[in-house]
């Protein structure tokens, strides 16, 4: 979601008329989940996804009718049972409601709960964490909790560290790769990673919002961030490393240790660099998703 109203403020911002669609409704097998999204410039840029595809063309047509002034900000659904379901319906056999509107700006909170009427009187009239604003209404509104991405810290600047946050990249986590080498701590090593911090990692910043994986081998480096990880509260842990290795974790972090993914990421037999870290990347999604 954040790209896209990110991408939304940039064309904004450079004089484009922008229309924002969001997915407000979703039925059976729906293709995208609730709260997606896409940009639409009345020149016909589009940023973003309501269906993998599926509507997006008939979508960008009502969004340009809304910036023309030709057609109200309102909800259009599509489905299999639509008229003309294989040309512009979801023939995966779901059914999505869309709510087209003009692109006002992200809203003004970075977590919490934004709410938008999609129907009635007051249609496009937003809010956020005021449940008292919604007193009187009438017509459907769509909350929408916003939440800051996943923050994934890496301890250890390598091939595994890259590979991990070229995918939290791509997912939308924000990466920070902290290792106390600067040889190795490198934006020529790391290029995918948001932020490289070249520190001890006894001096983590973790809370409920942070992943943590420890790629090192090293004990110096190993236990310091997994303590640091665990007693500060991220919601996932993991460490590099075969089940003797975690063994002797043990003798130093005790009860702790219970807290630690090890050895780290989802059994799908992976050993290249790339491989090792969608398993760790595939089991922090599921935490993050189960939490």
């Amino acid at each position: 979601m954040e790209d896209v109203l990110s991408k939304a403020e940039e064309w904004q911002a450079e004089g484009e008329a922008v229309a924002l669609a969001t997915v407000v409704g979703a039925r059976r097998s729906a293709p995208r989940p609730l709260g997606s999204k896409l940009a639409v410039t009345r020149s016909g840029r589009l940023y973003g996804s309501v269906s993998g595809g599926c509507v997006e063309a008939d979508v960008a047509q009502h969004c340009r009718a809304v910036l023309d002034g030709e057609a109200p900000a309102q909800v259009h659904t599509y489905g299999i049972t639509d008229e003309e379901a294989w040309k512009v319906g979801l023939p995966c056999g779901g059914e999505i409601d869309v709510f087209v509107e003009p692109f006002a700006g992200a809203p003004p909170i970075e977590q919490g709960t934004s709410y938008v009427q999609v129907s009635g009187d007051d249609v496009g009239r937003r809010w956020h964490d005021d449940t008292t604003t919604a007193t009187g209404l009438q017509g459907e509104v769509f909350a929408e909790r916003i939440a800051p991405p996943v923050r994934l810290v890496v301890v250890g600047a390598g091939d595994i560290a890259e590979a991990l946050c070229a995918i939290g990249r791509a997912v939308g986590w924000h990466t920070v790769v902290i290792d106390p080498r600067p040889a190795l701590a490198t934006p020529e090593r790391v290029p995918s990673a948001d932020e490289i911090v070249i520190a001890w990692p006894d001096e983590l910043e973790v809370d409920a919002g942070t992943a943590v994986v420890s790629l090192t081998h090293e004990q110096r480096l190993d236990l310091p961030a997994l303590r640091a990880a665990v007693e500060g509260g991220a919601f996932y842990v993991g460490a590099l490393g075969s089940k003797r290795t975690q063994e002797r974790r043990r003798e130093q972090l005790g009860d702790l240790l219970d807290s630690v993914r090890g050895p780290v990421g989802l059994d799908l037999g992976g050993e290249t660099p790339a491989e090792i870290a969608l398993e760790i990347s595939a089991q922090i999604l599921q935490t993050a998703k189960q939490t």
